[in-house]
């Protein structure tokens, strides 16, 4: 057996016994521990996969030190290529769907409102619509909260009747799909 064949799984042992060594190293460039420890156990397959590179059993610390510098950047590299993707497609998506499905919706209820009694619609049409407290409807209306309230939920439920009456299934499975026949 020459020299250099028994030096390198011999000096593979070393890397074994600085791995505390190695994970502090990576612990200071890596905030996570898991992901440092993950990007140590990677850094330890490269280093028996190139194992033959080795020259010299003194060296192959600092050789893996130099494995786990690669392995950080390639990891920095990784992260900033994701979050590059993930700002891209944040930037390309609408921030939120809400507006565009309760659009949808209003549109579809917006027409059965009126065939609700007035101080229903109206209770729908400031609260809901226009997003006025219930405490302020019920001041314009010089009425109680609980009245309000009450109002509200009666308004609310004469509504839903309705959409179920007119849309069906749809409206019963809130599906936003709004493909049914109004009126």
């Amino acid at each position: 057996m020459s020299n250099q064949e028994f030096a390198v799984p011999l000096s593979l042992e070393s890397l074994a016994e600085n791995h505390e060594r190695f994970l502090r190293f990576l612990g200071s460039r890596i905030a996570d521990r898991a992901t440092a420890e993950d990007i140590l156990q990677s850094a330890y397959v490269k280093a028996m996969e190139s194992a033959e590179d080795l020259r010299s059993a003194e060296s192959i610390v600092a050789w893996f030190y130099r494995i786990l510098r690669n392995s950080v950047i390639d990891y920095y590299r990784r992260d900033a290529t994701r979050k590059s993707a993930f700002d891209r497609l944040s930037a390309e998506l609408p921030v939120s769907y809400e507006t565009e499905l309760r659009n949808q919706a209003c549109a579809c209820a917006a027409e059965m409102i009126l065939d609700l009694k007035p101080e229903y619609r109206e209770a729908i049409e400031q609260v809901d619509l226009a997003e006025e407290g219930v405490e302020r409807f019920a001041t314009t209306k010089g009425i109680t909260v609980n009245n309000a309230t009450v109002r509200l939920h009666r308004a609310r439920r004469a509504l839903a009747g309705r959409l179920t009456q007119v849309c069906g299934v749809c409206a019963e499975h809130k599906c936003v799909d709004c493909t049914c026949r109004h009126r």
